[in-house]
């Protein structure tokens, strides 16, 4: 029985690759002319192959599963083009997105300093601070007691006071 099993899948593969080899210079020139863009054209191609390999067992068995691909790949390429359009006309309807200023120094100082943290710290000092989660949503989230979440807040708050070499880090309520 395993013996059949394995033959079957050799034989898929072997079955596939051969098909690929031999469409998809076919399947990219025609998703090209229909895009006018190779990047765009190679994207959907592979994804159409993907999604024609995951159901390899039925496609393989059509009696054309090139042109199974190339409906697959074209709609992938119009789906695409379509959200580029909505895109568009958004951009179109509301106006370009306001441009968002450079990071200030100290902004640039305090993420590195929180790189330097150990992870659980710096998971809960984001959550917290940025997301402005509160402590029992962050124990929740990161799977750890509410006590551990509190003393990671401290000591984040320590070690970010250090780096940053500041005197009097503002103490969270609660936390």
């Amino acid at each position: 029985m395993l013996c059949q099993v394995r033959e079957v899948r050799v034989a898929d593969v072997e079955g596939f690759d051969e098909f690929y080899r031999g469409s998809r210079q076919r399947l990219l020139g025609y998703v090209y002319v229909l895009t006018g863009d190779l990047t765009e054209a190679q994207d959907a191609v592979q994804e159409a192959f993907i999604r024609a390999w995951q159901r390899w067992s039925t496609v393989g068995g059509y009696d054309d599963p090139e042109a199974w691909v190339r409906v697959v790949a074209a709609r992938i390429a119009v789906s695409r083009w379509r959200s580029l359009r909505s895109r568009a006309r958004a951009y179109l309807r509301h106006g370009a997105v306001d441009s968002v200023p450079e990071p200030t120094t100290d902004t640039v100082e305090v993420v590195a300093a929180l790189r330097r943290l150990p992870e659980e710290q710096r998971v809960a000092i984001a959550l917290y601070y940025l997301a402005g989660l509160p402590v029992a949503e962050v124990a929740r989230q990161t799977a750890a007691p509410v006590g551990t979440v509190k003393a990671r807040l401290s000591r984040g708050r320590a070690a970010l006071a250090g780096l940053l070499a500041v005197s009097d880090l503002e103490e969270a309520p609660g936390a």
